[in-house]
C-alpha cells in the first residue's frame, strides 16, 4: 500500500513548539512588553493566542526582527506561521505561504521548529496539489536524520514502493523496523502489509496484534508525536491483515467472530484504506 494523496491533515501543522503558558499577572506584563517590541515577549504572547488566533502579528514581529535577541525565535516563528497559513487561523489560508514559511523554519535555527517544518514539507509534497515526491524524500531525510519519528517511518514507507527514490527492500525494512521499535504505528501496519504479502503469516499476526491492541488515536498520536491521521491508518492496515488471517486461518487459527471485529476496525478507523484492502482482496490480490 503506497502512501496516499490526500489533502495534508491540519493535524499536521499541530502542536506550536514550545508551547508556554502563564498566569493572568503575567501576562499583562507580557503584553506590555510585547507592545513594546521585546522580541521574546513577541513569541512568547504568540504562543499564548495562536490558538485564539491571535498570535500571527507577535509572530510576524519576531520573523521581520533585526534584533539579535530574535534570531534563535524567527524559525519556530516561520512554522507556526506556516501553520496559520496552511489551517486559516487568524489569516487566510494559503498553501503557498505556508509551504514559504516552512521552507524558512526548515532551514536553520530552532532544532525543534527545523524538524517539524522538514517532516511537514515532506507531506506537504507528497499532496497533489504540490506533489513532488523527490523534493518529499529529500525534506523526509532530512527530518529522519534529525530525529523525527514521523519521517522515518515515511521514508520506509517511500523506499518500498519506490516514491521519490529508487525501491530499496533492505532500506525500507531498515526505516520501518527501526520507526516500528520506536511506537511508529504507520510503520508497524506497513510491516505488517510486508510480511502477509510475502506469506510470512505468523510475523504478520504478531505484529498486527501488537499494533492493534491500542486504538486510542490522540493519546498514541500525542505519544508519539505524529499525525492522528497516519496513527489511526497503521492500526487499520494492522487490523484488517489481521482479520485476513483470523478469516482464512494464515498464521493463527481461524476465528470468524475476531476477523469480523477487526474488520469493524479497520472500517471504522480508516474506510478510504479498509475500502482499498477489501477490494485487493475480492481481486484476489491478498
Amino acid at each position: 500500500m503506497e502512501v496516499r494523496s490526500e489533502a495534508l491533515p491540519r493535524a499536521a501543522a499541530s502542536g506550536a513548539v514550545c508551547l508556554l503558558s502563564e498566569d493572568d499577572s503575567h501576562a499583562a506584563s507580557l503584553a506590555r512588553r510585547a507592545e513594546g517590541g521585546d522580541p521574546w515577549e513577541c513569541f512568547l504572547r504568540g504562543q499564548q493566542y495562536y490558538e485564539e488566533e491571535k498570535g500571527v502579528e507577535y509572530m510576524k514581529k519576531i520573523l521581520s526582527s533585526d534584533s539579535p535577541a530574535a534570531r534563535h525565535l524567527r524559525f519556530a516563528a516561520a512554522y507556526n506561521l506556516g501553520r496559520a497559513h496552511y489551517e486559516g487561523y487568524g489569516v487566510k489560508h494559503s498553501t503557498e505561504e505556508a509551504e514559504r514559511l516552512w521552507l524558512i523554519a526548515a532551514d536553520n535555527g530552532n532544532p525543534k521548529a527545523s524538524v517539524k517544518a522538514q517532516s511537514t514539507l515532506g507531506m506537504l509534497y507528497s499532496m497533489p496539489d504540490l506533489k513532488d515526491l523527490k523534493k518529499a524524500f529529500f525534506w523526509h531525510s532530512e527530518a529522519c536524520g534529525n530525529g523525527s519519528l514521523e519521517s522515518q517511518g515515511a521514508l520506509g514507507v517511500m523506499y518500498l514502493y519506490g516514491q521519490g527514490v529508487r525501491r530499496n527492500t533492505k532500506a525500507s525494512l531498515e526505516c520501518l523496523k527501526a520507526a516500528a521499535e520506536r511506537g511508529n504505528i504507520y510503520a508497524q501496519g506497513h510491516l505488517v502489509e510486508y510480511y502477509y504479502n510475502r506469506k510470512f503469516f505468523s510475523t504478520a499476526v504478531a505484529i498486527a496484534r501488537r499494533t492493534t491492541e491500542n486504538d486510542n488515536i490522540e493519546m498514541l498520536a500525542t505519544m508519539t508525536d505524529c499525525l492522528p491521521a497516519y496513527v489511526a491508518k497503521g492500526v487499520a492496515i494492522a487490523a484488517f491483515y489481521l482479520a485476513r488471517c483470523l478469516h482464512l486461518g494464515r498464521g493463527i487459527e481461524k476465528d470468524e467472530a475476531a476477523a469480523k471485529k477487526y474488520y469493524s476496525k479497520a472500517c471504522l478507523l480508516d474506510p478510504d484504506v479498509a475500502s482499498d484492502l477489501e477490494l485487493k482482496a475480492n481481486l484476489g490480490r491478498i
